[in-house]
């Protein structure tokens, strides 16, 4: 198994790359840009390379870079001549011509006996990278997201709530350089990365689009009327909404769907992942505009949800609960041995379930109720349910 060391903030990806790297021929690593794919990555490299083989056990290759393509002019021989080394290739969905010959220098490598660790593929969105790699490298690649830090890594919540997670805007010196690097990062996906994907989006529409769908944070989006709103129809708004989904910009998080003799609300919710993003686009610019801000709460559910999803354990299933006649739950979490959990998300000091909470709980027969609310301790609001501070339920989930 390979093993390494990493100065990475998200330390718990950095273990579980490491295990995958043992376990199979190839990694895809995803998330969008400036999460810190490449930190992690060069970081690997450096590790690997600081051993007795010093500069003998990995190669990095930035797939943007002219020098670096060159190392790629023969690239079947390349990889061949470097089957016993962690070859990192950066931007690889930007190169589709490769997965066709990195699946014949896995299959020879494995011939040789190096079956494991011998390539991670760096994409910075999943829109190409899962079709290519689905399409060349099927049962020789695995896939991890690297996502924006949660409280795990990065514990002044007040701060990371504001901010999100990007390492540039959440390390920022100030709020200001914070807003103006998260204002940069959306009008780099306007105008570069999201056309380098063959959509011809205006970006001037894209903004509107992205900013309408910031105001919907948290709901079950009537896409009839978003296009309407903006003049277009149905099917291109879906498929600008798929286009931000795949990018691993909005996250949509499907109702439970299992057949309770209830009338269950079939809408998927979709959220802004980035809290810090999220901001941006609804012009928040600082704490006291976020507290007072309309979409406070759509604003915290959406936090709370994305750090309690980063940090599920393999093989548990998120959802939302709605029925017609008002039984919810943000998210119920649905574990492999059939538990199910139930969490409401509250922004007050004092949280107090509603009676919809109680029916929905009843309906699923749920065996854990838990509040996220942003208070320090936790304490008991009625029999059987909890209200918890958000790292205190990060620790009851992934412990």
């Amino acid at each position: 198994m390979m093993i390494f060391q990493s100065n990475q903030v998200d330390r718990a990806v950095a273990t579980t790359l490491s295990v995958r790297l043992g376990e199979s021929a190839a990694v895809a690593l995803l998330g969008t840009r400036q999460v810190g794919k490449t930190t992690l990555a060069q970081n690997i490299a450096s590790d690997l390379n600081a051993g007795p083989l010093r500069g003998d056990r990995a190669w990095y290759l930035d797939l943007e870079s002219d020098r670096d393509l060159a190392q790629l002019t023969l690239a079947e021989s390349f990889f061949d001549a470097n089957h016993d080394k962690l070859v990192i290739l950066d931007e690889v969905h930007r190169r589709p011509g490769l997965f066709s010959l990195l699946r014949g220098s896995i299959d020879r490598a494995r011939r040789k006996g190096h079956s494991n660790g011998l390539y991670l593929l760096l994409g910075s969105a999943s829109v190409d990278l899962l079709r290519q790699t689905g399409e060349s490298l099927a049962g020789r690649v695995s896939y991890l997201e690297l996502t924006p830090l949660g409280l795990t890594e990065f514990p002044d919540l007040d701060r990371l709530w504001l901010r999100g997670g990007y390492p540039g805007s959440a390390l920022a010196p100030s709020d200001a350089s914070s807003r103006r690097w998260r204002s940069d990062f959306v009008r780099t996906y306007e105008e570069r990365e999201i056309p380098l994907f063959g959509r011809r989006i205006e970006p001037q529409l894209l903004r509107r689009f992205w900013q309408m769908l910031a105001h919907l944070q948290g709901t079950t989006v009537n896409l009839s009327q978003l296009a309407n709103s903006l003049g277009l129809n149905v099917k291109t708004v879906t498929g600008y909404v798929d286009l931000l989904e795949q990018m691993l910009l909005v996250r949509r998080l499907l109702p439970w769907h299992a057949k309770l003799g209830k009338r269950l609300v079939k809408s998927p919710k979709y959220f802004i992942r980035d809290s810090g993003i999220l901001h941006t686009l609804l012009g928040i610019d600082d704490y006291a505009a976020l507290l007072a801000h309309p979409a406070v709460g759509q604003s915290w559910e959406g936090f709370v949800i994305e750090n309690l999803l980063k940090v599920l354990p393999e093989g548990v299933n998120a959802w939302f609960y709605r029925t017609a006649v008002g039984a919810e739950l943000d998210l119920v979490l649905a574990w492999p041995n059939g538990e199910k959990w139930a969490i409401e998300v509250k922004r007050s000091s004092n949280p107090v379930p509603s009676k919809g909470f109680y029916f929905a709980c009843d309906d699923l027969a749920v065996s854990k109720r838990l509040i996220v609310f942003p208070g320090e301790h936790s304490h008991r609001v009625a029999a059987h349910t909890e209200a918890v501070p958000l790292a205190t339920a990060l620790n009851l989930i992934g412990s």
